[in-house]
């Protein structure tokens, strides 16, 4: 009997198949703001695999569960969303069930997306059914048992799925209210910016105060914040916007694929969505330090965040190799695209893992893939072998942040190289 009544609980209905809508059905006001808020919402990053064709799925996405592949959103009407009704597409959207009934894992964000408003959503589904179908099928996910039972997430979302809507913050002018929906709700930024729990749900506890994703932090925001100079809005628009900003660095990581696609967007979106970032977090964020002067010679205090012209070779070995290596781009004043953060100003050096720092060095930063003018770095990871990279790591980190070295350096170091 208990059994019966979990399995009526979990059990979603199909929702029968339509021909996919003809483009002049379609509104275009409706197709064009879709197209923005599918850029708002960093779609194309997870549902179009390297190499493959921009929505049609197919990228496999690793999880502490098992691997997902992300499925085909274009209106192919076999192997995308082309039979699927703007009511499944919104279920989907905000529930997380497919048109055929079946549950849908989280990592497609829809504890995020409940909160589209109406009409949002159908100009996302106008934008969706007016690109061109693409036939692609992904390849089967891989979960162990239970886990590769669809009907166990209805338990996961009688969990933690809350159907949460928008609501308007009176106290809160137009702007921050603006950035609260694109935040909350599209940009999903807490998806990464949080910690989870063991079943893999953000702790809305611990909202924006720091989580993983892909191998690298995602730092907690706003007032939160490790960045050793206080972000503030401007700031944080232009980052944003460009994917780069002089006194923060560049976006590296996940975070590269969202300021690509925020760098199409309405730059008033852009600066809502900063508004109500720099306005979360506990405490008042750093305030001592001060912005450095590229032209000054030499190194000021610490909390200037100001760091030497290039020195003579020193006896520590890191400090050997950050002379070699690193010094003639972060010292002094290059320009774009080679000239390097001052690494007294980085996060990724005072933040409170090694994982940022030691993907860059191994990695480095690659161009941009919007063509946006932001510098570049060379990855080391052919160059330096493991212990060169945990020297020069230490070397930077008591440098540059004035703190002690971080344990576990070595693990970063075969994560990054990947071999965790």
């Amino acid at each position: 009997m208990g059994g019966t009544l979990a399995l009526l609980y979990a059990w979603e209905s199909p929702i029968p198949p339509v021909d996919p809508p003809s483009a002049r059905t379609l509104d275009p006001a409706a197709t064009r703001r879709g197209a923005s808020l599918a850029l708002l919402g960093d779609c194309t990053t997870c549902h179009t695999a390297p190499g493959g064709a921009p929505y049609a799925g197919g990228l496999a996405m690793p999880t502490p569960f098992g691997t997902i592949y992300s499925t085909n959103i274009t209106p192919d009407p076999e192997t995308g969303i082309g039979r699927w009704s703007e009511q499944a597409f919104i279920r989907a959207l905000r529930s997380g069930v497919d048109r055929e009934g079946r549950h849908l894992y989280p990592a497609f964000p829809y504890d995020h997306f409940t909160r589209v408003s109406d009409d949002d959503a159908k100009a996302l589904y106008a934008f969706f059914m007016s690109i061109d179908p693409v036939k692609a099928s992904a390849p089967p996910n891989q979960f162990p048992f239970p886990l590769n039972v669809r009907l166990t997430l209805a338990f996961w979302k009688l969990l933690f799925l809350r159907q949460v809507r928008f609501v308007i913050d009176p106290s809160k002018d137009e702007k921050w209210n603006r950035g609260k929906y694109l935040v909350d709700g599209l940009g999903h930024c807490s998806a990464c910016h949080s910690p989870r729990n063991l079943l893999g749900a953000e702790k809305t506890s611990a909202s924006f105060e720091g989580g993983e994703a892909e191998g690298w932090r995602a730092y907690a925001l706003g007032r939160s914040s490790q960045s050793p100079i206080a972000w503030d809005v401007a700031a944080l628009t232009d980052y944003l916007a460009r994917g780069s900003h002089p006194q923060h660095g560049t976006a590296q990581g996940p975070m590269a694929n969202v300021v690509d696609n925020l760098s199409l967007v309405d730059r008033a979106d852009v600066s809502a969505m900063a508004s109500y970032l720099a306005s979360l977090g506990k405490g008042e964020g750093r305030s001592d330090v001060k912005i450095p002067d590229p032209s000054g010679p030499g190194r000021l205090p610490q909390v200037a965040g100001v760091q030497a012209a290039t020195p003579s070779i020193p006896s520590d070995p890191g400090g050997a190799i950050y002379t070699a290596v690193c010094a003639s781009c972060h010292e002094g004043d290059r320009p774009l695209p080679l000239g390097g953060l001052r690494l007294a100003l980085s996060t990724a050096v005072a933040g409170e893992t090694p994982a940022n720092l030691v993907n860059l060095v191994v990695r480095g930063i690659p161009a941009s893939a919007g063509g946006s003018a932001r510098p570049i770095m060379p990855g080391f990871g052919d160059i330096l072998d493991d212990r060169q990279i945990s020297d020069l790591t230490n070397y930077l980190r008591t440098e540059f942040a004035g703190k002690k070295p971080w344990d576990g350096i070595a693990k970063a170091v075969a994560q990054a190289r990947g071999n965790p």
